[in-house]
């Protein structure tokens, strides 16, 4: 796969994303999941199962080793979206809610992901905006994805 860097595009007005509704917005670069990373979201998050943590007994398994925690997978949507969509001309944007949530396959050590995101609505009334986005979480090379999110944003445009 290559690795191209992401083309993140700028938006500053509600009405010119919910011309995007429908659309792909864009793909963030790859990023590789690591031991050291899956060993300190086990710290942070006191989640220390063995799957994740324990190599030798984790290559016994069908996944041949670790495997990185799914909400490690969706904790990584903040730093990738900047890939995708720079917000930096709305007064505020902030994650509104997730309405669906797969963890399809799983991400094993020193997997690296991307993630799609696609904008499916906008629903927008006095300058603030919730879009509903599906993030597509992928392993390079793999059939199937790690994970499927619908998330949503709440966005408000500078006041004028």
């Amino acid at each position: 796969m290559t690795d191209d860097a992401p083309t993140t595009t700028r938006y500053s007005d509600l009405a010119s994303l919910a011309e995007k509704v429908g659309e792909e917005l864009g793909t963030s670069r790859w990023i590789t999941i690591d031991q050291p990373m899956i060993d300190a979201f086990a710290e942070v998050t006191g989640d220390r199962n063995w799957i994740h943590l324990d190599p030798e007994r984790a290559a016994a398994t069908p996944f041949g080793g670790t495997i990185a925690h799914g909400y490690l997978t969706l904790s990584l949507a903040p730093t990738l979206l900047e890939d995708v969509l720079d917000v930096s001309g709305f007064a505020m944007a902030m994650n509104y809610g997730i309405d669906r949530l797969r963890f399809v396959a799983p991400v094993p050590v020193d997997s690296r992901l991307r993630m799609r995101v696609a904008l499916d609505e906008a629903q927008i009334a006095d300058g603030v905006g919730v879009l509903r986005c599906t993030l597509t979480f992928e392993i390079e090379d793999a059939p199937k994805p790690a994970c499927v999110a619908q998330v949503l944003y709440r966005f408000a445009e500078e006041a004028s």
